[in-house]
């Protein structure tokens, strides 16, 4: 089973969303073999908690602007490490010392990688 073409349409809009923002570390996973919940995960990082709200919001903007709602949001209050569950896809944008804390690549690196757009920048220091 891979990823449903509506889902890398998701992973690629949030990327770009996500890259407009200056995120760092934008990689995406097919974990549609492993997860029965979902098809693709999006992670990015930032700096600081102001910019991880940033992305966020841009995230959810750009994804209702092609139709799409998140089913939930965790993480929010805390800006350290925020969960946009969109159904078939879920980005997690995360204060840079979580994704290096909680190493996310590590979990799903036997999961295909997502080819992003060439557009997605990510903005590494």
């Amino acid at each position: 089973m891979t990823a449903t073409e509506h889902a890398l349409e998701l992973v690629r809009a949030a990327a770009r969303a996500a890259s407009d923002k200056l995120a760092q570390q934008i990689v995406a996973f097919d974990v549609s073999d492993q997860l029965a919940i979902t098809d693709a995960f999006l992670l990015a990082s930032a700096t600081n908690d102001r910019q991880v709200k940033a992305i966020v919001e841009e995230v959810e903007d750009k994804l209702r602007e092609i139709g799409s709602k998140p089913i939930r949001r965790e993480g929010e209050r805390d800006g350290r490490w925020v969960l946009l569950d969109y159904g078939e896809i879920v980005v997690h944008v995360q204060h840079e010392e979580e994704r290096q804390f909680y190493a996310l690549e590590r979990l799903w690196r036997d999961c295909p990688s997502i080819q992003l757009p060439a557009d997605v920048v990510s903005h590494d220091r």
